[in-house]
């Protein structure tokens, strides 16, 4: 384990290949480098590992603004580091069915388990660590619903109270990729009961 003490020596540390990190908490407000710039950076150099952001900036903005930037989660201060053990802990965790297979498939989306890519077609792209999760997920059960405390206990561990937020922010995520690479699958919205992952009305053979 590494600690630094300002962004510059964050950012040296995260873009050096030759460190082999397994997770990184980076705050935000860093002096010289600003934690989000860090992350920018790992993910332009296609530095794929989990990144927690810890920050004082709880808006709502400020979360979607660091989650679509590549960081994984985001935990606002003051934080108990209990919750931060078992952050940790749910973004280093692998689903057990997905280390045992090389690919998950629906309809026309394929996700390659080794190289956390979402594939339609010709088009594919890789998916941060959470996306990766959750989309596994969906892909076990297709055309099943899966509802908000089932995804939220399987992603992250934790109350539905404190992670609905996070789990509406990577759904919409999802959606995007789907979109991003001409899937006819969609994520549907059932309301009262979850989501569900299924080919979009009108497009079944």
């Amino acid at each position: 384990m590494d600690a630094c003490n300002d962004g510059e020596e964050g950012f040296l540390l995260a873009l050096d290949q030759g460190n082999s990190y397994d997770l990184a908490v980076i705050d935000r407000m860093l002096p010289v480098i600003d934690g989000l710039a860090i992350i920018k950076a790992m993910r332009n150099k296609k530095i794929q590992i989990p990144v927690i952001i810890i920050t004082g900036m709880s808006e709502l903005q400020d979360k979607i603004e660091g989650l679509d930037n590549g960081a994984d989660d985001y935990l606002t201060k003051p934080f108990h580091i209990s919750e931060l053990s078992a952050r940790i802990r749910a973004l280093t965790r692998r689903p057990a069915i997905m280390a045992r297979q090389n690919c998950l498939t629906y309809h026309d989306l394929s996700l390659d388990i080794s190289k956390r890519q979402l594939e339609c077609r010709n088009n594919h792209l890789v998916l941060t660590p959470t996306e990766f999760h959750l989309m596994g997920i969906f892909l076990e059960k297709p055309e099943i619903v899966l509802t908000r405390e089932q995804l939220i206990q399987k992603v992250w561990e934790t109350d539905a109270d404190v992670e609905s937020k996070n789990l509406d922010n990577y759904i919409y995520f999802l959606r995007k990729r789907l979109r991003t690479v001409g899937s006819e699958c969609v994520l549907a919205s059932i309301y009262g009961s979850g989501f569900i992952l299924e080919v979009k009305h009108g497009t079944k053979p």
